[in-house]
């Protein structure tokens, strides 16, 4: 779905508010202050906070969705694939720090079922197209295959995940991009195949 203007306002406001207070800090009072317009002008968009969220989510969700099929289309080998996405998700997680506060708080999504449900689709949607990435690296033995290509999947999702939280929690208090190139390469000679 297309966002408007205002939604994308919307948005880009409450992820600064979040950036700056933590999910808490996102009230439909405080947004609009920090826009400068009424309450109800917010309404007229979005009916209420989970709605921001969802909203959040979803964009979030279909850049995830382009940046996942885009290297499921590339030709080139599933080492690089795997790369490129580590790479340009600590870009956008660099650029947009706020959004590892959304994503990853789905803790405190656990009694708002659309939340809980909607991070469960992104998770399983990227789960789903690294897990067919490293299938095709398997079969092109290009990836060691005496592990189960689903669990070599969450093992590199689970140590993305961690590392983007470890950064998070410690005020961004290293260069993402940087040391996550690091543990990229460290990613990659683990899921290699050493013949």
């Amino acid at each position: 779905m297309e966002l408007s203007d205002r939604q994308k306002q919307i948005i880009n406001v409450s992820l600064d508010l979040i950036a700056e207070n933590g999910i808490q800090g996102l009230t439909i009072k405080n947004l609009a202050k920090r826009i400068g317009f009424s309450e109800s002008a917010i309404y007229r968009h979005y009916e209420n906070k989970i709605e921001i969220l969802v909203a959040i989510l979803n964009y979030f969700k279909e850049n995830a969705e382009k940046l996942f099929n885009t290297e499921l289309n590339t030709e080139g080998d599933a080492l690089t694939k795997i790369d490129h996405l580590f790479l340009n998700q600590f870009r956008i997680f660099s650029a947009s720090p706020s959004l590892v506060a959304v994503i990853f708080s789905e803790e405190l999504f656990r009694n708002e079922a659309i939340l809980v449900a909607k991070v469960s689709e992104i998770m399983k949607s990227n789960l789903d197209a690294l897990t067919s990435i490293i299938i095709t690296g398997q079969k092109n033995g290009e990836l060691r295959t005496d592990v189960e290509a689903e669990h070599l999947a969450i093992v590199v999702m689970g140590t993305l995940r961690l590392f983007v939280k470890q950064w998070q929690m410690s005020g961004s208090a290293f260069n993402l991009s940087v040391k996550g190139n690091e543990l990229s390469n460290s990613i990659k000679r683990l899921v290699k195949n050493r013949r």
